[in-house]
C-alpha cells in the first residue's frame, strides 16, 4: 500500500491501459478519479467492487476548463491531488502527404495541449504543497513512425514537456517522468489478431524481442513506483516498457 492515502487522477482511464493504470495505483492505496470523456462510472464502479477508492469524471482535456473542474473535483472529493496520471491518447494514422490537416489538429489537441492543460492544472496545486508526482504516457513513436506524423509530434511533445515541468518544479519537491510503453495487449490492439488472419498481430510480435505482448500492468506497475515516496529521487526521465521493442 505504497501509495495509501494518496490522490491520483488518470485521464482515459474507462478502458485499455488507463484503466490497468488505475486499477494498480488503487490496488496500492491511491483514491482514484477515473477521467473520460465516457465510461468513467463502470471503471470506478470495477475498482469499488474490488474494494478500492473511486470516482468517476467526464471530460474532454482538449478543453481547457473541463480540466480545471477535473482537477477542482479531485480536490473537493479526495481533498487533494499527489498523482496526476496523463495518459488519455488517440491516433488518426495516415502518411504525411496525405493527412488531413484536421487530423493533425486533433490529435496535438488531446495528446500535446490536453497534456498540457492537466498537467499545468495540476501543477499549480502540487506547487503549493511543495509535493507531486506528475506521469505523462509517451509511446515509442515518438522516435518516429511511419504513418504517424502527427500521433509522433505529439509524443514527442509530451516527452519535452515532461522534462522542462521537471526541471522547473523540481525544487517544489515535484516529480515529472514519462513512459514510453511499446505493444502492449488491449482491447484495441487485441483487433489485430483478427486482421489477415493474424498476421498484423504476429508482425508486431515479431518486432518485440522477448516475444509477446506486454499487458496494461506492466505500465501500471511502473506508475505506481514513480508516483511513490520510492522513486522521490527519479525526475525528467523517459523509461520504456516496451519487452526491448524501443531502442
Amino acid at each position: 500500500m505504497r501509495l495509501e492515502g494518496r490522490t491520483a487522477i488518470v485521464t482515459g482511464a474507462s478502458r485499455g491501459l488507463g484503466k490497468g493504470i488505475a486499477v494498480k495505483l488503487a490496488e496500492e492505496g491511491a483514491r482514484v478519479v477515473i477521467a473520460d470523456m465516457a465510461g468513467a462510472e463502470a471503471a470506478a464502479a470495477d475498482i469499488m467492487a474490488c474494494g478500492g477508492t473511486a470516482a468517476a469524471f467526464q471530460a474532454d482535456i482538449s478543453k481547457k476548463e473541463e480540466v480545471k473542474a477535473m482537477v477542482a473535483f479531485a480536490i473537493e472529493t479526495f481533498g487533494g491531488l499527489d498523482i496526476m496520471v496523463n495518459n488519455a491518447g488517440l491516433n488518426r494514422d495516415g502518411m504525411l502527404h496525405k493527412m488531413p490537416v484536421e487530423n493533425w489538429d486533433l490529435v496535438i489537441a488531446v495528446n500535446l495541449t490536453g497534456t498540457f492543460y492537466c498537467t499545468q492544472e495540476a501543477i499549480k496545486y502540487m506547487r503549493e504543497k511543495n509535493y507531486g508526482r506528475v506521469i505523462n504516457i509517451s509511446s515509442g513513436s515518438w522516435l518516429g513512425n511511419i504513418g504517424q506524423a502527427n500521433y509522433a509530434a505529439s509524443k514527442a511533445g509530451v516527452v519535452g514537456l515532461t522534462k522542462t515541468a521537471a526541471r522547473e518544479n523540481a525544487k517544489k519537491g515535484i516529480t515529472c517522468n514519462a513512459i514510453c510503453p511499446g505493444f502492449i495487449e488491449t482491447d484495441m490492439t487485441s483487433k489485430l489478431k483478427e486482421v489477415n488472419g493474424g498476421a498484423a498481430w504476429d508482425s508486431m510480435i515479431a518486432r518485440v524481442p522477448m516475444g509477446y505482448a506486454g499487458k496494461p500492468s506492466d505500465v501500471g506497475n511502473l506508475v505506481a513506483f514513480l508516483a511513490s515516496d520510492e522513486a522521490a529521487y527519479i525526475t525528467s526521465e523517459v523509461i520504456n516498457v516496451g519487452g526491448g521493442m524501443i531502442v
